[in-house]
């Protein structure tokens, strides 16, 4: 009797083991693709989301996504003085994180979208001829993503 309550008891922890170690580390939250989404827009309070979040990646570390950016590629952040940097980065978010799911074709023109939304409100700030030229740029940079951005993965 003492050994079948072993071997039972045994049995058990195997199996509650194995519907453990079976189970994937760390899954993303069913709501993920919806939290991308919202990021992802064209609207300021978007834009405000992201940076929050990005500020404070931690909070958002069970979702998976991916933060790494190398901005603007190849192409100066920061061009004629003009602060594109961090729309780069969001671009590079979007990017990264709709190829990651799968879903970049069906995302990709939101997100250049968006990007363009981000960089003329960087131009927003500029009066005159200096917000001329900073508009001119930001379609400069926009048209470059939207002709060039890579469906590659990455």
């Amino acid at each position: 009797m003492r050994r079948r309550i072993t071997a039972a008891a045994l049995t058990s922890a195997a199996l509650a083991l194995s519907t453990v170690v079976a189970a994937p580390a760390s899954a993303a939250p069913a709501d993920k693709a919806q939290v991308l989404a919202n990021w992802t827009q064209t609207s300021a309070s978007s834009y405000n989301a992201w940076t929050a979040a990005r500020a404070n990646q931690g909070a958002w570390s069970a979702y998976g996504f991916n933060w790494s950016t190398d901005y603007c590629s190849t192409s100066p952040d920061n061009p004629f003085g003009f602060p594109f940097k961090t729309s780069c980065a969001r671009h590079d978010f979007g990017y990264r994180n709709y190829k990651e799911a799968g879903t970049f074709s069906a995302n990709k023109a939101r997100v250049d979208s968006a990007f363009y939304a981000d960089l003329k409100r960087v131009c927003a700030a500029y009066s005159g001829a200096t917000r001329t030229s900073c508009d001119a740029t930001a379609w400069t940079y926009y048209q470059a993503v939207d002709k060039l951005g890579s469906p590659a993965a990455g």
